[in-house]
């Protein structure tokens, strides 16, 4: 009885539903001050903002610790080093890259 009951389940049709691919790669999301600083640092064009900006950023000893943290989020921790000014240059730059 089991050997025609595993038979029958071996010979039945089985339904694959079929998987949609996606045809293009999603859009990258747009980088602003309220991207995290490794977001905007993947991005060729944002490093360069933020190497122009604030030089050494990136290579700062404590980066693992805050680079998962906005500009916005970083500033008080910065020691007066992130300015306002330096925060709206970052955001005028990267409304650019659209």
């Amino acid at each position: 009885m089991k050997l025609l009951l595993t038979a029958a389940l071996l010979t039945m049709p089985i339904a694959v539903s079929a998987q949609t691919v996606p045809t293009a790669a999603p859009a990258a999301a747009k980088l602003t001050i309220d991207s995290s600083i490794e977001t905007i640092a993947a991005n060729p064009r944002g490093k360069a903002i933020l190497d122009a900006t604030f030089p050494g950023m990136l290579a700062h000893e404590s980066y693992a610790m805050f680079k998962g943290m906005s500009l916005k989020q970083v500033q008080p921790y910065a020691n007066g080093r992130i300015t306002d000014e330096q925060v709206a240059k970052v955001a005028a730059e990267l409304a650019k890259i659209g």
